[in-house]
């Protein structure tokens, strides 16, 4: 027995080996894929960090808040506020035409008569409530104050994250300083001299992060498409797994091979075996991309204890075997080459973009959300993560091995059963 499976699995690496463009989908493609993506992804973090979104500036009011508002801009380091084009002078005309048509991300409108409006606005607020208290300090006539509204302009090819995020911090900002001069004009009715500062905010917010040895765990580019293109080009084998398979039937190998005395268990053990062995060096070929060719091009390393590369290796034994089983189960339904090699290619696709290798899973809507559970690739990639990035022990993983070794069997005896319908000799 021993001596056949061994003779199958040798004859599995042949077929691999002999097929140059099955051996390129299996480790070039990937290789050539969490390179590429990892370094679009760490450069646009790199560049939102470090380089500065140009924003057209249009100051109508000149007066004291304003001023703090494009203080509290320029200081945030995100953003550099442009108020000349070619020494003309930018106007809210000329910075919506320069927004609309793409040449500036977004245009900030300051409308005149802001600061002084506010202050009368506020100090009439502050004297009915004081009137209230019988406390008047009222010594002017009231004067009528229209709502004051800073516009803002995109491009219109502006996704609705940046501006959502732009116009949170543009109201926060003001409400600070619309509370600040409400302060202000308590302390001066009420004819106080406190030294207070309200610039401070009294609540904060803080992240707290993932521990490791009493050091914070902060996940980057690496650590998301590492797990990701690793499941992706363990779940492509589908491809030129299920291409042998149908090679085998239409060459007339099949026939043979199931003539002989040598059990169909035997012959699929075979291609389970070296397909796992396929998988783990997949796996581990890319983790020696991230670890030493990574930090040659400025990326971050990709740092992993024993504890969890164990882990990792087990994860990908079950993730291995879910794969393999599809591979199996397209290469015995598909009749010829032409049905096997597109579909598995596009099933794969189909796969990773339900399963969150393409966009993160809650970002999708709420049906999407509930498919991608059905996705082999979600829970391995929910097992990943939970190893790398949220520092789970092999208990945390044991659901998602569970999930992917039942698909395994599932899979692999619809597959067999198929097969022993179908057979004919």
């Amino acid at each position: 027995m021993w001596f056949k499976l061994w003779e199958c699995i040798v004859k599995e690496l042949k077929l691999l080996f002999r097929d140059i463009g099955g051996l390129i989908t299996l480790f070039v493609m990937p290789i050539i894929l969490v390179i590429v993506v990892t370094s679009i992804q760490d450069s646009t973090y790199q560049s939102i960090s470090a380089s500065k979104i140009p924003v057209l500036w249009v100051d109508n009011d000149l007066d004291s808040i304003s001023f703090k508002v494009k203080k509290e801009i320029e200081n945030s380091e995100s953003f550099q506020l442009i108020s000349k084009i070619s020494n003309k002078t930018v106007t809210e005309e000329i910075a919506k035409q320069e927004v609309f048509k793409g040449n500036y991300q977004m245009a900030i409108i300051i409308p005149k008569n802001l600061t002084n409006d506010l202050n009368v606005k506020v100090r009439q607020n502050v004297d009915g409530i004081l009137d209230e208290m019988g406390m008047s300090t009222t010594s002017y006539e009231p004067i009528e104050v229209q709502n004051k509204e800073i516009r803002m302009y995109f491009d219109p090819a502006t996704q609705a994250a940046f501006k959502n995020g732009v116009k949170s911090s543009i109201d926060k900002m003001i409400a600070q300083l619309e509370n600040n001069a409400i302060y202000k004009t308590f302390e001066t009715q009420l004819g106080g001299s406190s030294t207070t500062s309200f610039s401070e905010p009294f609540i904060s917010f803080k992240e707290i992060v993932p521990q490791e040895k009493n050091k914070d765990v902060l996940p980057n580019s690496v650590q998301h498409n590492v797990p990701a293109w690793t499941l992706f080009a363990i779940f492509f084998i589908i491809v030129p797994l299920s291409i042998n398979i149908v090679k085998e039937k239409s060459q007339g190998t099949y026939l043979r091979l199931i003539s002989s005395p040598t059990s169909n268990s035997i012959l699929y053990l075979g291609k389970i075996i070296t397909y796992l062995i396929i998988c783990l060096l997949q796996f581990y070929t890319i983790l020696l991309i991230a670890k030493f060719v990574f930090p040659l091009m400025h990326l971050p390393q990709l740092h992993l204890s024993a504890n969890k590369l164990f882990l990792m290796s087990a994860l990908t034994l079950t993730a291995g075997l879910a794969a393999i089983s599809l591979g199996i189960l397209l290469g015995i339904v598909c009749k010829t080459q032409e049905q096997s090699a597109p579909f598995g290619a596009t099933f794969v696709v189909i796969l990773a973009a339900i399963g969150g290798v393409w966009i993160p899973v809650f970002a999708m809507s709420e049906t999407m959300q509930i498919a991608s559970k059905t996705s082999p690739m979600n829970w391995a990639l929910n097992g990943y993560y939970d190893i790398m990035l949220r520092n789970g022990s092999f208990i945390d993983i044991i659901p998602e091995m569970i999930l992917l070794t039942l698909f395994f069997f599932v899979i692999i005896t619809i597959a067999l059963l198929y097969d022993k319908n179908k057979r004919t000799v």
